[in-house]
């Protein structure tokens, strides 16, 4: 096993207007490619894939031959609609080639999922509070919208909840399922996938607290145990998982928040060791790391909060060998590496590399060749698709 890993870096690009009214100046350049040395921490940036409009979200195919990339916009093809590209991975140098762009039909996609099948994606349009699903063709681009569905409803929180807004989709681990949380209606939408049909079926979906603006969740690794963060409650819920039924149902909820500390603070990711024995989740305002042990049956237990030495921290990852946390500091333009300490429970910073608005983080591969700069040619959204309502 090589010493060195890989990430790409998603960026914001240019202006953006967030769900909170603040209009944010994106400086990235495109989506980076960062290397990390396993024996020190310490990140040198190796690449850069120029001219992808605000890249704020990606995720790789299962066999990591492709990236999706959201491109979260208002307006796209003539139409008001973000769009979501497909690149694929050289496997010798990282590079990026681009197979398609396709509309989301919806505005400010700000999430890209891959089924555990690499058959579908599913890009949640945060603005519209909408899901599209796609399927993925034989050479990993992706084929015209299969499935559009609106999210209707609104929250007690008269700013941030005054209509739908479908943040994330994660797919449950038999592939069965999908869990979409949507902050603006306090609910996480459950649909019932089914590949052969490229079709998603609404099932019953869970209610969160009111006003506790569900964003994000992620599946424990072998328990059957859901953890959801709720972005406006600055909250992380432990949720009991049904496979058979696509149930959720709540078990405990635990602040992100140091006990008695009060500061102007909104959730953003959440993300657990691959051992199952630690969870993290992201502050901004705070601008910390919450840290939890966790039980043998799920349950969290509070250890800690660390500065991320920076500013909003959006998302994070941890590499494969579960001894690192890496943040990523939207509004200080730093990546920030953290040694987890599993021994003692604690995080500790190690290094950090310039990155202007880095906004998400992904595992690319582990090797210690660079990447060279690739740029993206601007596809056409094409003709307006017939798309099933569900």
């Amino acid at each position: 096993m090589t010493n060195k890993v890989n990430f790409y870096i998603g960026t914001y690009t240019q202006p953006i207007l967030f769900g909170t009214g603040e209009v944010m100046c994106g400086k990235g350049e495109g989506i980076y490619q960062v290397e990390m040395d396993l024996d020190t921490g310490r990140l040198t940036q190796t690449g850069l894939i120029k001219n992808v409009d605000n890249p704020s979200y990606l995720n790789l195919s299962q066999t990591q031959k492709t990236i999706y990339v959201v491109n979260e916009l208002k307006e796209y093809g003539g139409i008001e609609s973000g769009s979501v590209s497909a690149f694929s991975v050289d496997p010798d140098t990282g590079n990026l080639t681009l197979l398609s762009r396709q509309p989301t039909y919806g505005t400010d996609p700000c999430h890209v999922a891959v089924s555990p099948q690499d058959s579908h994606i599913v890009a949640s349009n945060f603005m519209s509070g909408s899901i599209c699903l796609y399927p993925i063709l034989p050479d990993g681009g992706l084929g015209k919208a299969a499935q559009f569905i609106q999210h209707h409803g609104s929250g007690p929180d008269p700013r941030r909840q005054r209509g739908p807004h479908a943040h994330s989709a994660t797919f449950d681990k038999s592939g069965k399922y999908v869990l979409v949380p949507d902050l603006g209606i306090d609910k996480v939408m459950i649909y019932q996938f089914d590949p052969q049909k490229n079709s998603l079926t609404p099932a019953s979906p869970y209610q969160a607290a009111p006003g506790a603006g569900p964003r994000y969740c992620e599946f424990h690794p072998s328990l059957d145990i859901c953890y959801l963060i709720n972005e406006l409650a600055s909250s992380i819920s432990v949720l009991e998982w049904s496979n058979e039924t696509g149930a959720l149902r709540h078990l405990q909820t635990l602040s992100t928040l140091q006990e008695g500390k009060k500061t102007e603070n909104i959730c953003a990711d959440l993300h657990i060791t691959r051992d199952g024995e630690f969870l993290f989740g992201s502050n901004r305002g705070d601008d910390t790391i919450a840290m939890y042990h966790l039980e043998p049956d799920g349950r969290m237990e509070y250890l800690m909060n660390v500065s991320t030495a920076g500013k909003t921290p959006r998302n994070f990852i941890i590499d494969p060998t579960d001894r690192y946390v890496i943040a990523a500091n939207q509004d200080s333009d730093n990546l920030v590496v953290f040694a987890l300490d599993k021994q003692r429970g604690r995080l500790d910073k190690v290094s950090e590399l310039s990155i202007p608005t880095p906004v998400c983080i992904r595992i690319a591969c582990e090797s210690s060749k660079q990447v060279k700069p690739v740029e993206e040619s601007q596809l056409a959204a094409g003709e307006n698709l017939r798309l099933h309502m569900a």
